[in-house]
């Protein structure tokens, strides 16, 4: 009894002087040490993951991993009781209170999914490109998180689709992981055909010309067929009442900039081939580049219509011989 006392004694001595004898003799000795981080890729943390050194202990299981994805924190001293049963002994702790182990995995985000339906509506269902459907689901998705080494794209194992209600319902699979198994892939929603509709990043206020710089684009339903979608029809317009963010750009929101204000003078031109004839007038009413307005003749009083073709300008036409005789009068 005596002799075992002894000898177990020996044996925690040499334990506790390990690392120091191990320094002493120019680090000959590879003393098992604890690891800060750790990452993993099963679903058990064996020895060998969280010590360095760990010789023929390394592949003993201690615990279960966190799950797919995560961080966990484990306490040194439970890691040291789970390895003392398995004879390693003299641990250098390396002062650290606890060990941070990730389990290692492949995301699979939101965005994958969502597109990996889009796919599969586009080729059974006629929408037409992918890109173009909007897919709403009817509650919160989650990221997935498959093992690592999972290979292969999201594969569609039942679809239904009713075009008149826009409800779809999925369930996805990835037969390379068996974690995927766990998860729920069953999904529905609904799913639309889109178009890429303009709108304003900011408000814009009524007669305030847009710039390209204002614009930006959301998706819309591909029913909406008032939405503008090209830019060009966009910048250089003028805004015809206030505009908001979020709210898309239809043709009735633009016009072209008025580039002549009511009661403006302007300068009233007739042009004809070795004819031209200038007179001062004064806008009846707004308008644009080509827009035809009343303007008044300040000579003669007599208002007659033209043509808008620059800034303060107006070419009148086929006019009355009267009124050009009065215009040529007024001239000389």
């Amino acid at each position: 009894m005596i002799l075992r006392s002894l000898l177990v004694a020996t044996a925690l001595l040499a334990a506790s002087a390990a690392p120091a004898l191990a320094q002493d003799l120019g680090d000959t000795i590879a003393v098992p040490a604890l690891r800060a981080n750790v990452t993993v890729t099963s679903e058990l943390v064996r020895i060998g993951d969280v010590i360095d050194n760990a010789g023929t202990a390394a592949q003993i299981a201690i615990y279960r991993a966190p799950d797919l994805g995560t961080t966990g924190a484990v306490a040194t001293d439970r890691i040291v009781d789970a390895i003392r049963a398995h004879e390693l002994i003299g641990i250098d702790t390396r002062g650290l209170s606890d060990v941070l182990v990730t389990r290692a995995s492949r995301t699979i985000p939101v965005q994958e999914i969502s597109s990996r339906i889009a796919q599969s509506l586009a080729g059974q269902y006629g929408f037409g490109d992918a890109h173009n459907i909007l897919v709403t689901f009817d509650r919160d998705v989650r990221t997935l998180q498959v093992e690592p080494d999972a290979a292969g794209e999201l594969q569609v194992l039942s679809i239904a689709y009713d075009p008149r209600t826009t409800r779809f319902d999925v369930t996805l699979g990835l037969p390379s992981s068996a974690e995927m198994r766990k998860q729920n892939t069953h999904y529905i929603g609904t799913a639309m055909a889109t178009v890429d509709a303009l709108t304003v990043d900011h408000p814009i206020e009524r007669g305030q010309i847009i710039k390209a710089s204002d614009v930006t684009v959301l998706r819309r339903p591909r029913a909406d067929s008032n939405v503008v979608t090209d830019t060009d029809l966009v910048v250089g317009m003028q805004a015809r009442h206030p505009l908001l963010p979020n709210q898309p750009l239809n043709t009735a929101d633009l016009m072209k900039p008025e580039i002549v204000q009511r009661s403006d003078s302007v300068t009233i031109v007739y042009q004809v081939p070795g004819i031209t004839l200038t007179l001062r007038g004064q806008a009846q009413e707004a308008g644009a580049l080509g827009d035809t307005i009343s303007v008044l003749n300040t000579e003669s009083k007599r208002v007659v219509s033209g043509v808008v073709t620059g800034p303060d300008r107006i070419n009148v036409g086929a006019i009355t011989t009267r009124v050009v005789d009065n215009m040529v009068m007024q001239s000389q």
